[in-house]
């Protein structure tokens, strides 16, 4: 989420130097973007625990860094940001807004309204640094080139509509179910023009996603294909991304595409929505339904009569929306 914000960084202030300090495999998502330097935390082995940060922090002094924007507010990138101060570099926080989410999410005396967006939130720190950034900012479409290994492999047509679908998330009350994701591939096949590919993440996944692409004659399944770097590729020129509140959402509206996403457990006021999407494109349960949603920030609590609230969202009503955004 961070990427939109540090985009629209680098085009205000086009003399500023930036480097973003990630793990090995986050820095991908940088990777065409050549005048933004990439640091590698490898928190797993040379940069592990106390001692660990402390090696990081000297090799980030040796940077000639003047200011740092913590982003995360978590354990690590505190411990790292106090060496820093001692190295003597000012730093500013982000303001994760902890307190309001409590209350949004809690069952008692819920406070439901808008919270500010996580993007905005990044700004804010930005405005510490005394870099403000334009309210209406915004990521211009960028669609990288697609390697010769991945064409050849998916043979895929440049004249038909590509939708990205990633139909799993790492909490079950986010996830659509997958009988219902079956009728939205089927509605999907009826159209001669659109190729879907399907997106996901560890094993299990894969073959479950497999399988379900042997049903649908215009269905291709990438997970576990091919490498990150290339999936990105794929990502960048869909022409729509359908995905839960999870991260695939967010990599393709880096990217400038247009994403719809499914909201269960979670929902888009607790300021987690992809950057740049409408609200229409946003679709939930029936609120009056379900008045307890939403039940957890990232999705991760399972509440009586509420695991399955995501499947209140019509295969219909998400078919729509994707025709809505492709045509």
């Amino acid at each position: 989420m961070t990427l939109p914000l540090i985009i629209q960084l680098r085009n205000t202030y086009p003399e500023l130097k930036i480097t973003v300090l990630t793990k090995p495999f986050f820095a991908h998502l940088f990777q065409h973007l050549e005048d933004v330097r990439v640091i590698k935390a490898e928190v797993k082995t040379k940069h592990k625990g106390i001692s660990g940060l402390w090696v990081l922090a000297k090799q980030l002094h040796q940077l000639d860094i003047d200011s740092i924007a913590d982003l995360h507010n978590v354990l690590r990138s505190r411990i790292l940001c106090g060496f820093m101060k001692i190295l003597g570099h000012d730093y500013y926080r982000i303001d994760k807004g902890r307190a309001e989410k409590k209350a949004l999410t809690r069952a008692k005396n819920k406070v439901f309204k808008p919270l500010k967006s996580t993007h905005q939130r990044y700004a804010d720190v930005f405005k510490k640094l005394n870099l403000p950034l334009d309210k209406t900012y915004e990521v211009s479409p960028q669609q990288l080139k697609v390697s010769k290994n991945v064409l050849s492999k998916l043979k895929l047509d440049k004249s038909k509509k590509w939708i990205g679908i990633a139909p799993f998330a790492a909490h079950s009350p986010k996830q659509y179910s997958l009988q219902k994701m079956k009728e939205v591939l089927s509605a999907l096949e009826k159209s001669k023009h659109v190729q879907v590919l399907l997106f996901g993440g560890g094993k299990r996944e894969i073959k479950k996603l497999a399988a379900l692409a042997k049903d649908f004659e215009n269905c291709k399944n990438v997970a576990g294909v091919f490498s990150f770097s290339e999936e990105l590729q794929l990502i960048s020129n869909l022409d729509v991304m359908l995905s839960m509140d999870s991260g695939n959402g967010h990599l393709a509206a880096m990217f400038g595409v247009n994403v719809i996403t499914l909201w269960g457990a979670t929902h888009p006021f607790a300021g987690f929505a992809p950057f740049g999407q409408a609200k229409q494109q946003q679709l939930l349960p029936n609120l009056e339904k379900y008045p307890l949603l939403p039940t957890s920030v990232y999705g991760n609590k399972k509440i009586k009569g509420y695991n399955r609230a995501i499947d209140d969202i019509s295969p219909g009503d998400v078919v729509k929306t994707i025709k809505e955004q492709l045509y």
